[in-house]
């Protein structure tokens, strides 16, 4: 099989272009644009994770320009599937003939994307999924740690399930409670490493001395969590935890309400992670808590435009008339990288140069520092995986309507500052 990479390196060790399997080659990067493709779910139960594309999207290339850099940013929808994430990736490959590709938000288009990249061999940075799912999920054999093995063309930046573990065993320390927790873990990337017997959740629990009760896993866009509620009322479970889609949770919390079931804590990965999908919970979102990957009182700073976390959460409220959502941050970190790698690499149209240069990276971000340095990481994810600092936080309402999502802990990343100590839910 010869792939796009091999017609990169041909054309750029040879100075023509190589035609094959009707794979067109770009021009040559700085007789033209470097082109970046970029793959999100802007449409389906995915949404709220895309909801600030176009802003970073359009500062982005304000930014690039009145740098003098020419850049061009093709943007593709996942459509919350997998299978389209795959499709797309392959148009951008093929047809749009990108240099680097960037993807971001849950394993349900990271894995797909990055698994197209890498049968072609053209780079890849990822990010807004945890590192497990990412890079256990792409493997051949997930359930054998000896059969795993490292990409070659694609990286990863993000937090990893033992820091969610963490952050979430930290904040339900502030509360007392029974140390029992009911588990939300869905048939999907996220809810099948989450609930993992050996990486995810269920072993650190249990040393930690919680008790876990786990009814299986549930397929995403589930009406009727019935069975769920009364496991976890039989087990008089005080804490609630799981990664769910937002649509999946806001059915779970109503029915939770209707049948009089209300743990002292709830806990919950990617379900409540935006503003609008607590609004949507009316009054009963208060004190519901969630990892925190970024805010605006993050102490970083864009190596981009300048801009700290403030501002640039400031600038979206202002461009938008909405409230600021954690993966402005990330996203806005995807695309630092990609101009500082665009810079390093050189001739952009050859794949190792670029590739080398995404290892090479050692960049501080809107959300801190981004190396793939192989620190706090085991061996066989250290040459793809950088690792970012995460802390938890619960929605509080304000007066007069809304939320404000405040930082309740800060043990696992102390310079980012706390606003408040973790409450009980009502």
């Amino acid at each position: 099989m010869i792939t796009r990479r091999t017609l990169l390196k041909n054309a750029a060790a040879t100075g023509v272009l190589a035609g094959t399997s009707g794979l067109a080659m770009p021009a040559l990067a700085q007789n033209g644009p470097v082109k970046l493709g970029y793959v999100s779910p802007q449409t389906g139960p995915l949404a709220a994770f895309a909801e600030a594309d176009k802003f970073v999207i359009d500062n982005f290339m304000t930014a690039t320009k009145a740098a003098g850099l020419n850049f061009e940013v093709i943007v593709k929808d996942s459509q919350s599937n997998p299978n389209r994430a795959a499709e797309v990736a392959k148009e951008l490959i093929v047809s749009d003939e990108i240099h680097l590709m960037l993807v971001a938000s849950t394993p349900e288009t990271t894995n797909p994307v990055t698994t197209t990249c890498e049968a072609e061999e053209v780079p890849c940075i990822s990010t807004m999924a945890p590192w497990q799912p990412w890079f256990i999920g792409q493997q051949g054999n997930p359930g054998d740690p000896a059969s795993w093995q490292p990409f070659n063309s694609s990286f990863h930046f993000f937090w990893g399930l033992e820091d969610v573990i963490a952050v979430f065993t930290n904040m339900w320390a502030q509360v007392e409670t029974n140390k029992q927790v009911g588990a939300l873990f869905p048939n999907d990337g996220d809810g099948n490493a989450w609930g993992d017997p050996n990486v995810g959740f269920p072993p650190v629990l249990a040393e930690k001395g919680y008790k876990l009760t786990d009814p299986g896993r549930y397929q995403n866009l589930t009406d009727d969590f019935s069975a769920q509620i009364n496991a976890f009322k039989q087990a008089n479970a005080e804490i609630i935890t799981g990664v769910v889609i937002p649509p999946d949770f806001t059915t779970f919390w109503n029915q939770a309400k209707q049948q009089g079931f209300t743990p002292k804590v709830a806990s919950i990965g990617k379900a409540i992670l935006f503003p609008q999908a607590v609004e949507a919970l009316g009054d009963s979102g208060h004190n519901l808590s969630s990892e925190v990957w970024w805010s605006p009182s993050h102490p970083f700073k864009s190596s981009l435009t300048g801009e700290t976390s403030a501002q640039v959460a400031e600038g979206f409220s202002a461009a938008t008339g909405r409230p600021w959502t954690q993966p402005i941050g990330f996203i806005h970190a995807l695309f630092e990288v990609a101009v500082d790698v665009a810079k390093r690499a050189g001739d952009t149209t050859d794949p190792d140069a670029v590739v080398a240069a995404i290892a090479a990276t050692k960049l501080d971000t809107l959300v801190g520092p981004v190396t793939w340095d192989g620190a706090n990481l085991p061996p066989f994810a250290q040459m793809n995986v950088a690792k970012t600092p995460l802390v938890g936080g619960q929605w509080r309402l304000k007066d007069g309507g809304g939320y404000d999502l405040v930082v309740v802990d800060n043990k696992t990343a102390p310079n980012i500052p706390t606003g408040g100590q973790m409450e009980p839910i009502a």
